[in-house]
């Protein structure tokens, strides 16, 4: 069945041009002038796809978004601006437009936007079960703040906005920014993850921007960058606080331009890719001591979405122990089960660590244990205390604390390594007896061998 776009502007060439444009990717047009003919056509024609200036002769532009968005949710909207108004693109992106174009109209991006908006009544993304396995990860819980939250996100799914997620670590912010992708009209391409904190600042450019041939040394072929790598999907920049500030300015080109220059390039690539962004700081604050553009600041955080931590939804334990303990299990012979002891000692924790913490916890567990079952005996919580009543951890040691300072997993897990590579030395790669030199179960020791990639 073809279907049917709505054009409102008042000017008819503009209205002609939009409609031959439409009509050759064989689509249906209808149009309006102004906004309420632009309201009895919604009510009559049922369109799939609204198309609407922001001026127009009784009212504007938002008035009409925030009419469809509450009339006919189903419908995306996509706002034309004048060049260079940001401010009204992100009010409408606000309102709930699906995104935005600016004049004077370049066709090409006119066909990409049309055909992803559209996308979205093919798909029918706006119904799908937010718990589809097919569609990746999931948030698990049914507490109040998740299911707000994922309601949440499945709204911003049928958008094109810019969305910061602000939540502490572990918390589950990438999770969050899988469900929009996942959810939206860009599920099928690709949904590129990138932890800002984790380049060194000498390479970011070259990583999210690409480079030609010969631009530095090593430079020994043309590298794609992660924004290419992205086109037509989803680019998630992780921490993006930690980006420097020479970065940022050109970040905010890339996001203006809707292109990037690679390293040593002497041309802009276009670009189309829809920005999220996470931290866990407060960017607000970070703009207020300098350390973050203002710009940039307004340009990805058009929409704002908080991760609850995990001690604020304790009700939603049972069902995050229960996915956990799955994946868990299915890496082995059958999934463990947990003792009722175990579950109180959790309730009962502050899980600074959040959602991540928590699986780290329970697969040590489980690594730990010598029965079918984790009890409250088998939990290590941060500090080293266990989830026993009076528990405590292992002797005091005396570490390198210059060497753990910003890195505390990475350190405890080097010297984990050394241990148990000595100690694999020592017994000839025998890992039975290993296991029994260092006082663990084999399958501790299986664990932790995985854990630190050592298998071979």
């Amino acid at each position: 069945m073809t279907q049917t776009v709505l054009i409102v502007d008042d000017e008819p060439d503009i209205r002609e041009l939009l409609d031959i444009t439409l009509s050759r990717m064989g689509l249906n047009t209808c149009s309006a002038a102004s906004l309420g003919e632009a309201e009895r056509r919604m009510r009559e024609e049922h369109p799939d796809l609204c198309l609407t200036d922001m001026r127009l002769p009784d009212g504007n532009g938002i008035s009409l978004v925030e009419y469809i968005q509450r009339d006919f949710p189903e419908v995306p909207v996509a706002m034309i601006t004048a060049h260079g108004s940001v401010e009204t693109a992100i009010s409408a992106l606000k309102a709930g437009a699906f995104d935005f174009i600016s004049k004077p109209i370049e066709l090409e991006r006119l066909r990409s936007l049309v055909s992803s908006a559209l996308k979205l009544s093919d798909a029918g993304e706006a119904r799908a079960t937010p718990q589809d396995p097919a569609r990746g990860p999931s948030l698990i819980g049914d507490s109040p703040a998740i299911a707000t939250l994922r309601q949440q996100a499945l709204k911003l799914a049928r958008s094109q906005a810019p969305v910061h997620i602000q939540g502490e670590s572990g918390s589950g912010k990438e999770v969050v920014a899988r469900l929009i992708h996942n959810h939206g009209p860009r599920a099928n391409a690709s949904f590129v993850a990138v932890n800002c904190g984790a380049i060194p600042h000498e390479l970011m450019e070259s990583e999210l921007f690409g480079h030609v041939k010969g631009s530095f040394t090593g430079a020994i072929q043309d590298k794609p960058g992660l924004f290419q790598a992205a086109q037509g999907g989803t680019l998630f920049l992780d921490e993006v606080a930690d980006l420097p500030l020479a970065m940022q300015v050109k970040l905010l080109r890339a996001i203006q331009e809707k292109a990037v220059r690679p390293v040593g390039g002497s041309a802009e690539q276009p670009t189309d890719v829809r920005l999220l962004s996470a931290t866990h700081k407060d960017l607000a604050a970070e703009v207020a001591a300098g350390r973050f553009r203002n710009d940039l600041y307004y340009r990805i955080h058009v929409i704002d979405v908080q991760v609850p931590p995990l001690r604020d939804r304790l009700e939603d334990l049972p069902a995050l122990v229960d996915a956990v303990l799955r994946r868990v299990g299915a890496e082995g012979d059958k999934p463990p089960a947990l003792d009722a002891s175990a579950l109180d000692a959790m309730r009962r924790y502050h899980f600074p660590g959040n959602v991540r913490e928590l699986e780290n916890i329970l697969e040590r567990a489980w690594a730990l244990s010598e029965g079918p079952r984790i009890t409250a005996d088998d939990l290590q919580f941060a500090g080293g205390s266990t989830g026993a009543p009076g528990g405590s951890g292992p002797a005091a040691i005396s570490p390198d604390i210059e060497a753990a300072m910003g890195d505390l997993e990475g350190y405890l897990e080097d010297v984990e390594r050394q241990i148990i590579s000595a100690a694999l030395e020592q017994c000839r790669w025998n890992k039975t007896a290993t296991a029994k030199q260092l006082g663990i179960s084999f399958r501790s020791l299986r664990y932790r061998l995985q854990k630190l990639k050592l298998e071979d």
